[in-house]
């Protein structure tokens, strides 16, 4: 685990740190009630950082839906098609659960998984956005749309990262256990920071430049 304090040195980070290698392309996810124009700083911030780095073409994002996911395997076809690779997908809290369940099923269109204060593990109840998901949906967070389990950890390099300041998604939610996850990194962001913010941004690519070394 990489300690806050360890990661507050990388508010100094560049926005365009280099991968160094060959960059996978990146499929960016964004959270509940948001849309890509959200995690447009990180996909720059990645793409800066050598990333082919795509939206989701989700629109609002508003709960799970097996058009959507139908939708994300497309891109990630197409996106593996065009780059001869295997993608990242980086999920922040909502988009990681679409991000895990994605690589459980389609392991052979991603290369590893980076949830952003994804609420996979554990009870959802406590997380403070459970009331807001159940009032947007025909299903709720105890019952979901899909017969697939989040917390079970795919076959590919997975990472976590949350944050004890995270004020919506429970920290023990989004770390996990250790055998839902190969990696899990904890860094003092809040969770409406984790998609736009430009430190956070900053952060997420230099894990995801790290950790595809495991990949």
């Amino acid at each position: 685990m990489i300690a806050v304090n360890q990661f507050r040195r990388a508010e100094k980070l560049e926005l365009d740190v280099q991968f160094d290698g060959d960059a996978p392309p990146v499929l960016v996810i964004p959270g509940l009630l948001a849309n890509d124009g959200t995690t447009s700083l990180l996909r720059r911030t990645l793409a800066a950082s050598g990333f082919p780095t795509y939206p989701s073409g989700f629109g609002l994002l508003t709960g799970v839906t097996p058009q959507r996911l139908e939708k994300a395997r497309l891109r990630l076809a197409e996106m593996h098609e065009r780059h001869k690779e295997r993608a990242v997908i980086v999920g922040w809290s909502l988009g990681g659960i679409y991000a895990r369940v994605l690589a459980q099923r389609h392991p052979d269109l991603i290369k590893m998984v980076v949830t952003l204060g994804s609420p996979f593990s554990g009870d959802p109840h406590a997380n403070n956005a459970w009331r807001i998901y159940n009032a947007l949906n025909d299903h709720t967070v105890s019952e979901p749309n899909l017969p697939d389990d989040p917390s079970v950890k795919p076959p590919v390099h997975t990472v976590a990262i949350w944050s004890q300041a995270d004020g919506v998604i429970a920290p023990e939610c989004a770390m996990g256990e250790g055998v839902e996850r190969d990696a899990e990194y904890l860094v003092n962001i809040p969770h409406m920071a984790f998609g736009s913010g430009k430190r956070a941004a900053a952060i997420v690519t230099r894990i995801v430049s790290s950790e595809l070394k495991n990949a």
